[in-house]
């Protein structure tokens, strides 16, 4: 059953990789992404669980020196949130000064290496596939666009945009199908978790499939 969910997975990174082409394709000189172009691999994210299992799997997968060398940035990516939070808690009272501010927390990614590649791009995650191009979220009811501070988009002019909710949606399904699957009680419960990439490449895989993000 994971081999399934996987694939399905994959179906949607395909979507947003060309979906990203195709915009880079008729927008070429306001995408500018390239090689050693790191800027958005310093920042907090987390990832879906189905996600989360995915790249768990392939991580363990990789040779043991590259594992070694990212758990060792992971490490230091952790502390590095933990001192972040603990000077947050000012903002403990104002939930939304509290996620701006983390927000802004410039976090080296574990998968970029000392050589500012990423060492895991094939099986990366779909925000950083579609961080070059305009992508939108909602925020409560609001729909609010993204884009690389780096790129050529200009502010106020319209353009195509990466629907990042409609494949979230997608991805959530497949979290509730792997924890429904694993025999996880209230499957729905924890679809919707977003799961630190530092926190998901140090998990037990099985702890992932079954949801035990607390363990």
């Amino acid at each position: 059953m994971i081999e399934e969910l996987f694939s399905q997975y994959a179906v949607f990174v395909r979507k947003a990789d060309i979906l990203f082409k195709t915009i880079k394709e008729k927008y070429p000189d306001s995408v500018r992404c390239r090689i050693r172009c790191c800027d958005c691999c310093h920042a907090v994210f987390g990832v879906l669980p189905i996600e989360a299992a995915f790249i768990n799997y392939h991580f363990n997968r990789l040779e043991r020196k590259a594992r070694r060398d990212i758990l060792r940035r992971a490490e230091k990516a952790e502390i590095e949130m933990l001192k972040a939070k603990e000077t947050l808690k000012v903002f403990d009272e104002n939930e939304k000064m509290k996620v701006y501010g983390i927000g802004k927390q410039r976090v080296r990614c574990p998968f970029l290496s000392e050589q500012e590649e990423c060492v895991f791009y094939d099986k990366r995650p779909v925000i950083c596939r579609v961080y070059g191009v305009p992508y939108s979220m909602f925020n409560g009811k609001k729909q609010l666009s993204y884009v690389c501070g780096l790129s050529g988009f200009e502010a106020k002019a319209t353009y195509p945009t990466v629907k990042l909710d409609s494949i979230y949606k997608e991805f959530i399904r497949l979290s509730t199908e792997l924890f429904k699957d694993e025999g996880y009680l209230n499957p729905a419960a924890k679809a919707t978790l977003m799961v630190p990439l530092s926190r998901v490449i140090r998990m037990p895989f099985d702890d992932i499939v079954k949801g035990n993000f607390e363990a």
